[in-house]
């Protein structure tokens, strides 16, 4: 008899500790974002690195660094080259976490680096890079609730 992932997750563990609270959106980032010139995302990003370390630390044994620290601290000493390297890391560890679960889209570094980078050319893409990290956060948020 074959199961599927999702059964095998709900068989081999319990539900979590703690419910997640997840509802991440693009669109209401930037317009909170606005609103409460910038502090509403700043949060949402701190929520993110929380989540993301709740849901995939027990199985890669990584941690990302909390984003307030980030924002805070490590971006403006080194000039911006350390939120290149944690975009790059967090979007890795997220893509690799929704492989393992069978979640999401197809989110990796490579979204961050053409979206997020590159795709500021053209204005848009980082729209489409939160777009996608808010749709990978939300099933990623939503497994997990469900299966632990």
């Amino acid at each position: 008899m074959e199961m599927n992932q999702n059964q095998v997750f709900q068989q081999s563990q319990g539900g979590p500790a703690i419910q997640l609270k997840g509802g991440y959106s693009m669109l209401k980032m930037v317009l909170l974002g606005l609103i409460t010139f910038g502090i509403y995302p700043l949060i949402k990003m701190c929520n993110i690195s929380t989540d993301i370390n709740a849901i995939a630390e027990k199985y890669d044994g990584k941690k990302t660094m909390h984003f307030a620290l980030l924002a805070f601290v490590i971006g403006p000493i080194t000039l911006g080259i350390g939120d290149l390297v944690w975009f790059h890391r967090i979007s890795e560890r997220i893509g690799e976490e929704c492989t393992r679960r069978g979640v999401g889209e197809d989110f990796s570094a490579k979204t961050f680096w053409i979206w997020s980078v590159l795709g500021s050319i053209i204005v848009v893409g980082p729209f489409i890079y939160l777009h996608k990290l808010c749709n990978c956060m939300n099933a990623l948020v939503d497994h997990y609730n469900t299966y632990g």
